[in-house]
């Protein structure tokens, strides 16, 4: 196996089965994932492998392969070792020595070409590219994805007499006609009944938003409002799902006069809406109407994911126009400097970005199920398969869980408004270039943004990456606080104190990487909220009687909380 010969034999081997895993891996993968990619014949021509790691992985696999077959097959069920993956850890896989066998031969094909994978020499982009296809390959192609072969499933319908078959068709036919995989029970939800049910009222609205004011809980108010901008890309009531978990109602329980955009959903009638006009016509107004409402001269402002970086830019402007009407700034996961966007980069080159324009850079929408299955395919197998599995082979009702409910509740986005923040952000990285970007007329420079800042992030955050996070650091020329918090990007987040769960890490000096912030901080258990609320309270001015009404005699209340823009499907 040394000559060149076999060398070249091999590596236009695994070059030709990876090309076709492409194409039968893309055939699994949404659409929306790949519009804009190129269509070409063999998507892995000129791909080189590293000899040395090709002999390894050959190697090491024919090992197993072997080992399996003298034991695997042959063995009795009480001797068979466990197949450590979670989707074969069921009795009915490991005491059926023929299903065990497809199992563990599985795995060790999985183990074997994610190594091919990492094996490929090429740029950083192309091995994430190579990478994220094989594992879209894998994930789909599990032996417990197929009734032939899941021996859980299998074993269900003879229990029931096929009862858990006829469950599954139904729960397909309800998924179709509902138009995305369900994640849990959503018939249990619903919006202001049983999430989203924090007191207040809608006190303004344009096309763009509503503004919700919180009931205050508190005799005395701080005498600096509070403003929460969420992500456009789904609802705000990830802040409010349930009252125990509440951001929203944390703020107000600290004595904080509470306001929170709550984003419209976009239908046709705001097809050619820009990134401009949300950030003159929604977050810069969001925040004047707060100030009017209040009589604050200056508020407190969070944001949160795509919210911040919409927050920050409107900030930008008007710092451009001579305003600061933010006496302090939050950024939950968010992303200014766009170097660093993890996985989402294999997604963003000039063609895709100029195919996105092409369709929808002058008019159209992003549907919102698109975005959703994007974001569930970063994560296969708990997010896609997982519930194929359950839904349709087994027959199951997922449970109810309201943050997977609200992951389900999708939202569209204006065309234009996303291709110029999939190209000028995610692409060019010029909302960090001081004076490259105008916005509403305003050259953008967030260096201008001097205000303390609070900036969190998740440490095994998918979407926002923790480095990603840690960049705004060297971005805000303020006083600036970075903590980082253990889980993902909503769990992290969404971690109150009272559940006494997970941990977080708080730095004073700030150096150039989060590597080397991360060798000095310092772990602290629990959650990261009662920080924040101690530094956001330095901020928020002396106590006032809290309102006894919502809104002023300009801006009235129109509607309870949650109000109904949140309500509209995509």
């Amino acid at each position: 196996m040394n000559s060149d010969a076999n060398w070249a034999q091999l590596a236009q081997q695994f070059q030709d089965s990876l090309s076709q895993g492409m194409q039968k891996a893309m055939d699994s993968v949404p659409s929306v994932l790949m519009q804009g990619v190129p269509a070409v014949k063999d998507p892995f021509a000129g791909l080189q492998l590293d000899p040395a790691k090709l002999l390894e992985i050959q190697q090491s696999y024919l090992q197993q392969a072997g080992d399996l077959w003298n034991s695997g097959i042959s063995a009795e069920a009480a001797q068979l070792k466990p197949v450590a993956d979670r989707r074969f850890a069921g009795e009915a896989w490991n005491s059926n020595p023929v299903a065990h066998f497809c199992a563990a031969s599985y795995m060790i094909n999985a183990q074997a070409l994610m190594g091919l994978a990492e094996a490929v020499e090429g740029d950083e982009k192309t091995r994430a590219r190579v990478r994220f296809a094989v594992e879209q390959w894998l994930a789909a192609s599990a032996p417990s994805n197929f009734l032939a072969l899941n021996a859980e499933a299998q074993k269900k319908a003879l229990d029931t007499q096929g009862q858990s078959i006829a469950q599954g068709l139904q729960n397909l036919m309800h998924d179709m006609r509902q138009g995305h995989v369900s994640m849990t029970d959503e018939s249990v939800f619903e919006v202001g009944k049983n999430v989203a049910t924090t007191e207040g009222a809608v006190v303004f609205e344009n096309e763009f938003f509503q503004l919700l004011e919180y009931k205050p809980l508190t005799a005395k108010v701080h005498a600096k409002p509070f403003l929460l901008v969420p992500p456009c890309i789904n609802k705000f009531y990830i802040l409010d799902l349930q009252p125990e978990n509440s951001l929203i109602r944390y703020a107000v329980a600290q004595g904080h006069r509470t306001f929170v955009v709550s984003w419209r959903n976009p239908d046709e009638s705001m097809q050619d809406k820009t990134w401009d006009d949300y950030i003159e016509h929604a977050a810069i107004q969001a925040i004047a109407v707060t100030q009017e409402i209040t009589g604050a001269k200056d508020i407190n402002a969070l944001g949160f994911c795509v919210g911040g970086t919409i927050l920050s830019t409107a900030l930008a402007v008007l710092a451009a126009r001579g305003e600061k009407p933010v006496a302090s700034l939050t950024l939950l996961t968010s992303l200014l400097d766009f170097s660093d966007t993890g996985i989402l980069d294999i997604f963003i080159d000039e063609t895709a970005v100029k195919f996105r324009e092409m369709q929808m850079g002058s008019g159209g929408l992003l549907k919102g199920q698109d975005l959703a299955s994007t974001f569930s395919f970063l994560r296969p197998n708990d997010l896609v398969w997982n519930y194929v599995v359950g839904n349709y082979l087994k027959g199951e009702t997922p449970p109810p869980f309201d943050l997977l409910y609200w992951n389900s509740d999708s939202t569209n986005l204006p065309g234009p408004f996303y291709a110029w923040y999939l190209r000028n952000t995610y692409f060019e990285n010029s909302l960090v270039k001081r004076g490259k970007l105008t916005v509403c007329g305003e050259k953008i420079d967030l260096s201008k943004l001097d205000m303390p800042v609070y900036i969190y992030g998740s440490r095994e955050d998918h979407i926002v990456p923790i480095g990603g996070a840690y960049a705004s650091t060297q971005v805000l020329k303020g006083p600036r606080r970075f903590v980082m918090g253990a889980s993902g990007h909503i769990a992290g987040v969404i971690n109150p104190p009272a559940k006494k769960k997970r941990s977080h890490w708080i730095g004073d000096k700030l150096p150039v990487s989060h590597q080397a912030w991360l060798a000095d901080a310092t772990e602290h258990a629990g959650s990261w909220w009662p920080d924040w609320a101690a530094w956001l309270k330095r901020h928020a001015g002396p106590q006032i009687a809290a309102p006894k009404s919502y809104g002023s005699r300009k801006y009235k209340a129109l509607e309870p909380a949650p109000g109904r823009y949140v309500k509209a499907k995509a």
